[in-house]
């Protein structure tokens, strides 16, 4: 099979799925637990995940290993089970669908801060990544999805560490920007110019954004991307920004909104679509149809 760096110099597009954790909470996963675990004590609810978004038709199935550094694993008490709990993600998955569709493997934040503005040093969090991402390729991944990244140092050690140990798997690295008056810049003060300049030159094969926006603004970065850089984007929309109706998250953008939002990111040559919080397969499923339509 074609890899996705393969299927991308060929022009086509591909789909990715939509949100994880919107899926782990529709599931039963309690606010503030380790979304993690469920790789090993409820692989069930992964495996009907990883199928409802292949049926809906997405190319690629992000795994549920967004918070599976030993870092951010430390918060539970879980460092100790950090390769055990990557791998099972990425097995889950795979078991679950065919082997036409992608495997990426999510590799979020490590959720400490980087010296002098933390306690984290550059060594510690490159130790952390390794042996994440290390699980992940042992594993069977056919892609490192580096996301949701603000922070520039920790996205770049990220991308490092996973070029290190594969000189070929496919590296995606996006980040979450905030649109300014000065233009789009992540909180920690990232612009996209220098997001390009210093993942390209760290490894990455795909670049773009993922979470804190809606699609209309997800246009908007995609148009900036391509205005600095000739590699493949990856952009997941949230589904919309986040209200709070009767205690519950509730997210306003429709499939329907989505799937016109998908088409416009097509013209702007976005080369991955998908979705991020709030997203579902019924979203998943419009953009296929719209890809598709526009074949």
């Amino acid at each position: 099979m074609a890899t996705i760096t393969e299927r991308l110099s060929k022009n086509e597009i591909l789909l990715a799925d939509g949100a994880m954790g919107t899926q782990l909470f529709a599931r039963g996963l309690e606010a503030g637990a380790c979304p993690e675990l469920w790789n090993t004590e409820n692989p069930e609810a992964l495996s009907d995940i990883a199928r409802t978004y292949a049926d809906a038709g997405a190319d690629i199935v992000f795994t549920n290993t967004f918070g599976g550094s030993s870092i951010r694993l430390g918060h539970y008490n879980l460092s100790k089970r950090t390769s055990e709990l990557n791998r099972a993600g990425v097995k889950t998955a795979r078991a679950a669908i065919s082997d036409d569709i992608f495997i990426a493997a999510s590799i979020g934040p490590s959720g400490g801060m980087l010296e002098p503005l933390g306690e984290l040093s550059e060594d510690e969090l490159r130790i952390s990544f390794t042996e994440q991402i290390s699980a992940v390729i042992e594993a069977g991944a056919d892609m490192i999805a580096i996301e949701t990244m603000t922070d520039i140092s920790e996205a770049t050690i990220a991308v490092q560490a996973a070029r290190q140990l594969s000189p070929s798997i496919p590296i995606s690295a996006t980040m979450t920007f905030d649109k300014t008056v000065n233009g789009f810049f992540t909180i920690m003060g990232v612009s996209v110019k220098q997001a390009v300049d210093e993942l390209s030159n760290a490894g990455a094969d795909i670049l773009g954004s993922n979470c804190g926006n809606g699609i209309e603004l997800m246009i908007e970065i995609a148009k900036e991307f391509k205005s600095v850089t000739d590699l493949p984007l990856l952009i997941q929309a949230n589904a919309g920004l986040p209200e709070t109706e009767d205690g519950k998250l509730v997210y306003r953008e429709t499939p329907a909104m989505l799937a016109a939002g998908a088409g416009r990111l097509i013209e702007n040559s976005v080369s991955i679509i998908g979705g991020c919080c709030g997203t579902t397969p019924a979203h998943i499923s419009a953009m296929r149809q719209k890809i598709d339509h526009l074949k």
